[in-house]
C-alpha cells in the first residue's frame, strides 16, 4: 500500500512539472498577456544532436521545469516543420530567445547549455524586462 501511495505521488509531483510547450508563437503570446509571463523560444532542427542533448539534460531538470512553468510560457519550434517567425534565427541550432509577452526580445543565445548556464540566462531575461519597463 505504500509503495502504491509513493507511485502516486511521484506520478503527480511530476505531472505537476511537465511543461506545456507551445509549437505556435503568436498563441503563445496570447497566453503570456493573459498569465503575465515571459515567453522562452527553443528553435532546434530534428537533426541536432546538440538540441536532443538540451532536451534530455537540462529541460528535464527539475529546478528548471519548475521555474520555466512557473515564469514562462514555453515555445518549441522545430525550423524542418514548423513556421518560425522571420524576427528569430534558425541557424545554427540550438537557439533560445526570451521575448515579453509583446514579442520583443530581451534575450537570446545559441548552443547547449548545463543547467546553472541555463538558469542565468533566465536570469538575465527576467532583469532585462525590469530594465525596459
Amino acid at each position: 500500500m505504500k509503495y502504491i501511495i509513493s507511485m502516486m505521488l511521484l506520478a503527480v509531483s511530476l505531472m505537476a512539472t511537465e511543461l506545456k510547450w507551445f509549437d505556435n508563437y503568436d498563441a503563445a503570446l496570447v497566453e503570456a498577456k493573459k498569465e503575465n509571463k515571459l515567453v522562452y523560444v527553443f528553435i532546434t532542427s530534428s537533426t541536432c544532436g546538440w538540441c536532443h542533448k538540451f532536451e534530455k539534460t537540462t529541460l528535464q531538470d527539475e529546478g528548471v521545469k519548475k521555474r520555466l512553468k512557473s515564469e514562462f510560457i514555453t515555445v518549441h519550434l522545430v525550423r524542418d516543420f514548423d513556421t518560425v517567425p522571420p524576427q528569430f534565427k534558425t541557424s545554427p541550432v540550438p537557439r533560445h530567445y526570451f521575448t515579453n509577452s509583446n514579442g520583443k526580445i530581451l534575450y537570446d543565445t545559441l548552443g547547449y547549455r548545463k543547467v546553472e548556464c541555463f538558469n542565468s540566462f533566465m536570469d538575465n531575461a527576467q532583469d532585462r524586462l525590469k530594465i525596459t519597463k
